[in-house]
């Protein structure tokens, strides 16, 4: 029997379609994470069980309500309890956007996206989970990233029959370090990806690194702490702060990607350079990790020719 549902009251505003569509790529399908028909089914793992969270949207997004099941094999209440509260986290539910929205709607180029993406809260994952999808990341496409994530996680993740689905959380560190670099070589990971998956799963499975302790580190020192670790630059340490570390104002300027969108953004369609769009980011901050988001939402629902143009001003009416 499935735990009664529960209910989760995000800060507004909160549009959970834009939200749940960023967490799933707008892609219906990221890896754990499926959203369809209006339907979040989030995967997780609570102390070694596998729970499934499907969420439905109840409100609005000025007035938001998300209905939440839970279900799993031998799950209890308190199980039930943590795999609610974990999908709550990964929506971002109970962040604040008002002051980064007091800054992007003063600002001459920001506001089409804010209108746009408005509710748009940042989704998360563990340190650890966003460390390997930052690590699969590196230098390659998106689409060749997003088959390596779903087969690593459906070869080495724990998995459960849930409402005639199987379904699959992302590996512990524990499972990966075990897999060992030619089990990762076998499922198309080069040879560096497979290296450096393998060594840190194994730092963190033995406790050597503590990615939840970077919590509520500055930029300096998450940067330094992170970059120390073979495999680890500046990009993937800034993507680690946006996506599992709570930080609103990393950017990862070194992104081919993001120097194109800011290309667009404020430079008449131009692509700008790292140093560039680092340097001129700086009147964003501290809120530049929303802006990073918020462009690529736009990216990936393919919405940012539309709502910034080529002349970097886009269409600012609500």
């Amino acid at each position: 029997m499935s735990p009664a549902p529960a209910f989760i009251e995000p800060t507004p505003p909160f549009d959970f379609g834009l939200t749940a569509g960023y967490l799933t790529y707008f892609r219906g399908r990221y890896g754990s994470d499926s959203f369809e028909n209006g339907e979040l089914r989030h995967v997780t793992d609570v102390g070694g069980k596998v729970a499934l969270a499907t969420v439905r949207s109840l409100g609005s997004v000025d007035a938001p309500r998300l209905k939440v099941g839970i279900a799993g094999e031998g799950l209890e209440d308190r199980d039930a309890e943590a795999a609610c509260c974990r999908t709550a986290w990964a929506l971002g539910a109970y962040d604040e956007l008002q002051p980064f929205y007091e800054i992007a709607l003063k600002d001459p180029h920001l506001p089409p996206l804010v209108h746009a993406m408005r509710g748009l809260h940042i989704t998360r994952a563990s340190p650890y989970e966003a460390m390997i999808h930052a690590i699969l990341g590196q230098q390659i496409s998106s689409h060749v990233a997003r088959m390596l994530r779903t087969t690593l996680i459906e070869t080495y993740g724990p998995s459960a029959t849930i409402d005639g689905r199987e379904c699959f959380a992302f590996p512990s560190p524990e499972a990966l370090a075990n897999a060992g670099v030619d089990a990762l070589r076998s499922i198309k990971f080069s040879q560096r990806k497979a290296e450096y998956v393998t060594d840190i799963s194994a730092m963190v499975a033995s406790g050597r690194l503590d990615l939840d302790g970077l919590r509520g580190k500055s930029t300096e020192d998450v940067v330094e702490s992170l970059t120390a670790i073979r495999g680890v630059g500046p990009w993937t340490a800034h993507w680690l702060m946006i996506r599992a570390l709570g930080h609103t104002d990393g950017f990862p300027y070194g992104d081919i990607a993001l120097q194109k969108a800011m290309g667009m953004l404020v430079n008449g369609g131009s692509t700008m350079s790292a140093d560039e769009i680092l340097k001129y980011s700086e009147r964003w901050s501290p809120y530049r990790s929303y802006v990073t988001v918020y462009l690529f939402a736009a990216m990936r629902s393919g919405r940012l020719e539309e709502l910034v143009g080529s002349d970097g001003r886009g269409d600012s009416g609500t």
